[in-house]
C-alpha cells in the first residue's frame, strides 16, 4: 500500500492507496493509509471526532490511545471523515509463543454512512495489511456478526493479561476475541490461551 502524498478537497492530507482508482463508491473521494508519523493533526482530529460520534460514551480518550503507534486508514467523503481504523503492532502470547500481532483498533464508521458496505470494504484493506505484516490478526469486540463478514473467526481459548509481572484471567473478554489468520502462522490452535500485557483503559 504505497502512493503519493495527496492532499484531497478539504485539505486533510495522507497517503493515498494507489488502487483505489479499481473502485468506486458514491460520496467517497478516496481511501488513505499511512503510519501514524504522517498524518496531520488536522486529519487526526477528524478521524477521533468521527470514533466518538460513532460510539458515543462507548469510546474513551484511552480508545483513541490505543489506535496510535502504528498504520491507520480512513475513507473520505468531499468534506469528512467517514470510515477509521487503525492496527496497531502488540505482542501476545500464544500458548506460551510469543508471537507479532496486528491489534486492530479504533474501527467507525459515521452514522450517516453505515449500512454501505463501507467498513467491510476498508476492513479488506486492513486484512490485506495484517496478513502480509504480522503473524496473527486480533481485535476484541461486541460487534461479532460485522467482522465475521469480513473475514475474521471467534477465538475460543481463554484470555489473560500480564500485569506488574502477575498473570490474572480476563473471562469477560473471552467471547469478544476475534483472530484473522495469516501465511506466517501455518497452523492456528484457537483453543490455545492468549495473554495480552496491560495497558491503560481496556487490556483488549
Amino acid at each position: 500500500m504505497t502512493g503519493e502524498r495527496v492532499e484531497g478537497n478539504n485539505g486533510l492530507t495522507g497517503r493515498q492507496i494507489t488502487h483505489w482508482d479499481d473502485v468506486r463508491v458514491e460520496g467517497v473521494a478516496g481511501m488513505h493509509f499511512s503510519a501514524d508519523g504522517d498524518w496531520d493533526s488536522e486529519l487526526l482530529n477528524a478521524a477521533r471526532a468521527l470514533c466518538f460520534r460513532a460510539f458515543g460514551d462507548r469510546f474513551s480518550d484511552e480508545d483513541w490511545q490505543h489506535s496510535f503507534g502504528g498504520g491507520r486508514w480512513v475513507l473520505l467523503s468531499e468534506s469528512e471523515v467517514i470510515v477509521h481504523a487503525a492496527v496497531v503492532p502488540r505482542t501476545i502470547v500464544y500458548g506460551d509463543i510469543p508471537l507479532a500481532v496486528g491489534y486492530v483498533e479504533a474501527v467507525a464508521v459515521d452514522p450517516d454512512h453505515q449500512g454501505q458496505g463501507l467498513g467491510r470494504l476498508l476492513m479488506r484493506e486492513v486484512n490485506a495489511w495484517i496478513q502480509r505484516e504480522y503473524e496473527l490478526g486480533l481485535l476484541s469486540t461486541s460487534r461479532q456478526s460485522f467482522y465475521s463478514h469480513a473475514g475474521w473467526a471467534r477465538w475460543q481459548g481463554p484470555t489473560f493479561v500480564r500485569d506488574l509481572g502477575v498473570t490474572r484471567r480476563t473471562e469477560d473478554e473471552d467471547d469478544g476475541i476475534m483472530f484473522l489468520a495469516t501465511p506466517r502462522l501455518a497452523h492456528v490452535d484457537v483453543s490455545q490461551a492468549l495473554t495480552c500485557e496491560a495497558r491503560d483503559g481496556d487490556d483488549w
